[in-house]
């Protein structure tokens, strides 16, 4: 089966990828980061903004495709300093049913597009 491959023109993307895929019912969603929408510019003001940021944006991608965060089984977070880890959770879990978290992992890496602090990618199911 060939998958569909599209961007949400809500969500730019910034090189060779597509914002998302769908093949066979699940929707593998590219890293995501805090780019206002309007301006395309990062939020930064401190990482819970930042994240929230980049978790409206996640919203909108999968509101695009008709399914929700309950639908979200594995995300993959990268950030610049995972001192910052308490703060994203804080942030990352509204999102969430308590209890019905999806799979995860979280990795500290050197750098992100757009001098960025936190990244978040996905796999969710629609059946």
């Amino acid at each position: 089966m060939i998958p569909k491959k599209f961007s949400i023109n809500k969500i730019p993307s910034y090189g060779p990828y597509n914002t998302c895929v769908f093949i066979e019912g699940f929707l593998f969603v590219s890293g995501q980061i805090a780019v206002d929408q309007n301006t395309e510019k990062l939020v930064s003001d401190n990482i819970e903004m930042e994240t929230k940021k980049v978790m409206e944006n996640i919203e909108i991608i999968l509101s695009e495709n008709g399914i929700g965060f309950q639908n979200v089984i594995k995300t993959s977070v990268f950030v610049t300093d995972i001192s910052f880890f308490p703060k994203i959770n804080h942030i990352y879990s509204k999102f969430f049913h308590e209890g019905s978290y999806p799979a995860r992992e979280t990795i500290q890496v050197s750098g992100l597009p757009k001098n960025a602090n936190v990244e978040i990618s996905l796999i969710a199911y629609k059946n």
